[in-house]
């Protein structure tokens, strides 16, 4: 494995600032793809979410912009609006070092200000593929020069609908480009794709025993359609996480459970389409800075979002494709970390599970109710957990649904569940600080940080 970037052809000053920011070593995926970009050559690869795609992407389109030249040389294209910006984030950060412009162009915002910056002529465009084409049909941003094209999580724009997007706007850009497609899974449709518009991809895939990544301790939870929100309750009791997801098939059923969770003392808040691109933006910061210790989704939040801390993922409604699943539990154990996925099975939905679990080429463990903890359930515990307070066992909660539930957020005033830190990159609070903070925010060790 090399010790460092610069082995696999990367310039120095990026290889110094990445260690400085705590990336000193490549991922394995990084190890396999850059070289090979850095030949010029397309390359399909298929990893686990978490395993560093970005940067593996990332770092042979910066070696290769030309800073003199002012139209845009590369685009990268994502399924949602999170992922661009985080793309957008982490882009941002490495080519301030070399003079490179990078802007981000997707729904929600104002097109006149998107407009206005490409006026300023990026060197690198990232964005989702309705937005591309809104611009690409007003003639304000021009493809014809883009020699890098990323394709990432192509699985999801094709389960999302974007496939003809994604053909337009393959179509606008150049003959002699080099394309990049990552991806979790790769469907028979991405593969055709790439056969269709790559020219002779070499083809990468990281080996690992599971379809999934081996660090997610994935389990089965039977039980009744109304057992459902007291067993979602009893374990995040149980395991207390630091963060944790949880996913709904619609809208409407994230929004009710918001309000369920929130009713019975949870720090939880929601995103979904619903939601404004300002306020869906608030929600995200406010996640990440553990300010809400429970996010409510749908899978608008399942693609490719890289969130530190993140220890546990409830599937409140069982995925129906094992894509899905895949992004949805991929949420967790990031970067070498590891990460708890629970989802909850009713009558009429084993079918949904076996798929699943032929999917992924693993069985999933039914979760037990009863019975001491095994050597195996202590190993994903935190090493600093504690156990809940002798307060919190005896806490009981109200029948579901509730009546007259609160509708201005500003009238709930939700405590903390509790849950253990495993966040990097927290400050350490003062005493003072420590004592006025809600809730029980754990002792755990920093995590290292994610790529």
């Amino acid at each position: 494995m090399a010790n460092d970037f610069i082995a696999l052809g990367i310039q120095s000053e990026l290889n110094n600032y990445l260690k400085e920011i705590g990336i000193s070593e490549p991922t394995p995926i990084q190890e396999k793809a850059i070289p090979v970009l850095m030949t010029g050559k397309d390359v399909v690869a298929q990893s686990q979410t978490g395993t560093g795609k970005t940067l593996a992407f990332l770092l042979p389109i910066l070696e290769n912009i030309e800073v003199n030249r002012p139209f845009v040389q590369a685009l990268i294209i994502t399924p949602t609006r999170e992922l661009a910006l985080q793309i957008t984030k982490e882009a941002k950060r490495l080519a301030d070092k070399l003079g490179v412009n990078v802007l981000s162009v997707y729904g929600g915002t104002a097109l006149e200000s998107q407009i206005n910056k490409l006026k300023g002529n990026p060197h690198i465009v990232i964005g989702t593929p309705g937005r591309i084409m809104d611009h690409v049909r007003r003639k304000t941003l021009k493809l014809s020069g883009v020699s890098k094209l990323v394709l990432d999580e192509a699985d999801q724009m094709l389960h999302m609908g974007f496939m003809d997007d994604m053909e337009q706007i393959i179509q606008q850009t150049s003959s002699k480009r080099q394309t990049m497609l990552f991806s979790a899974t790769i469907p028979a449709k991405i593969r055709s794709m790439a056969s269709q518009y790559m020219n002779k991809p070499t083809d990468i895939r990281l080996q690992t025993e599971n379809v999934t990544l081996d660090e997610i301790r994935q389990i089965i939870v039977e039980c009744k359609q109304e057992e459902k929100i007291d067993k979602l309750c009893s374990m995040i009791d149980e395991y207390r996480p630091y963060l944790a997801m949880i996913f709904c098939h619609t809208k409407q059923r994230a929004i009710d459970l918001n309000l369920a969770l929130a009713h019975r003392g949870y720090e939880v808040d929601e995103i979904h389409g619903d939601l404004s691109q300002t306020k869906r933006e608030q929600v995200m910061r406010r996640f990440r800075d553990a300010k809400v210790q429970i996010l409510v989704a749908t899978d608008i939040a399942a693609r490719g979002l890289d969130i530190e801390g993140i220890t546990h993922v409830f599937n409140y409604d069982i995925p129906h494709d094992v894509e899905s699943y895949i992004h949805r539990i991929g949420r967790t154990g990031r970067a070498g970390q590891t990460g708890t996925a629970v989802t909850f099975v009713v009558p009429g939905e084993q079918n949904y599970l076996r798929m699943i679990e032929q999917g992924i080429k693993a069985s999933i463990k039914k979760h037990k109710t009863k019975g001491p903890r095994t050597t195996e359930d202590l190993d994903f515990l935190d090493t600093d957990y504690e156990k809940p307070a002798q307060k919190d066992k005896q806490r009981t909660w109200p029948a579901v649904p509730v009546p007259a539930l609160p509708q201005k957020r500003s009238d709930r005033k939700p405590t903390s569940h509790g849950g253990t830190n495993q966040r990097s990159r927290r400050k350490p609070k003062t005493a003072g600080e420590a004592s006025a903070s809600k809730g029980y925010r754990g002792k755990g060790k920093p995590a290292n940080r994610a790529r």
